[in-house]
């Protein structure tokens, strides 16, 4: 018999981008104390090196463009842990608070009486920006960064947000110099790019990068008018990320000059 906490506990710790070794020490101590794990996909195997021999791992699959384990069905599964007396860590990709649904996770275990820690986790956005040698900001390029999602929540409740208004956000962009960040938008960069040349200039610079942070990792660099075109040309695949915007210049003029704009780099 497990001995029973004062308060039953979840920690929703996030893994990071995908590379093992940019995990924190604050995720590994977690890791290491949890009796039961559920773990999302894009959470590299890696990662389950910390955990003890005894701990129970429970993959419980979420990935853009794949079958989804249902959420509600996660978070029951949190709850009855917990409040069974388990050490119950939620390993998610990324950030937990970054598009990791860790508000309503939060919220509904805390309805039930159930403590909720996060630990922070390195955003795929970041490893995204690294991984082509940029930065998101930059005093004469851009005043700041927006991350968004590209995937609509297909849920259709009073409460849900309406969909992204991209020309809208294009022109914000344009005019406040900002970065734009697409996390998920893989299925809906044609809608995207429609919208967002309703406000930014065709040849706005915009790099995609697969699988950020992993030796897999590849990356393409072109224009805002070219991005569908060269979403089918190289087949990219979830899990990837779109930057969008003029902190990408000096990486779009060195594509230009060593390779056609679509050719892919490690």
């Amino acid at each position: 018999m497990k001995p029973k906490t004062h308060m039953p506990k979840v920690t929703l710790v996030g893994a990071g981008p995908g590379d093992p070794e940019l995990l924190t020490l604050k995720a590994v101590k977690a890791i290491q104390n949890a009796s039961v794990l559920l773990v999302d996909d894009l959470v590299h195997p890696d990662v389950l090196q910390h955990a003890s021999p005894t701990a129970r791992i429970i993959h419980v699959g979420k990935r853009g463009g794949c079958q989804s384990t249902p959420q509600a069905f996660i978070e029951k599964l949190m709850a009855q842990e917990a409040l069974a007396g388990e050490n119950v860590v939620r390993l998610k990709g990324g950030d937990p608070l970054i598009f990791g649904r860790a508000g309503e996770e939060k919220q509904h275990l805390q309805a039930l009486g159930i403590e909720v820690d996060v630990v922070n986790g390195i955003t795929a956005g970041l490893a995204a920006a690294h991984g082509l040698g940029v930065a998101l900001t930059h005093r004469a390029h851009a005043h700041g960064v927006v991350l968004i999602t590209g995937h609509a929540s297909p849920e259709r409740t009073p409460t849900a947000l309406p969909a992204v208004d991209w020309a809208q956000l294009a022109r914000t962009a344009h005019d406040c110099r900002l970065t734009l960040v697409i996390y998920m938008g893989v299925q809906t960069a044609s809608h995207l790019q429609q919208g967002l040349l309703q406000g930014l200039p065709h040849d706005t610079p915009v790099a995609v990068v697969e699988n950020a942070s992993l030796p897999v990792q590849r990356h393409v660099s072109t224009q805002l008018s070219q991005l569908s075109t060269v979403f089918a040309l190289e087949k990219i695949a979830s899990p990837a990320i779109i930057i969008v915007g003029d902190v990408l210049l000096g990486l779009q003029k060195l594509s230009a000059a060593n390779a056609p704009a679509a050719a892919l780099g490690g």
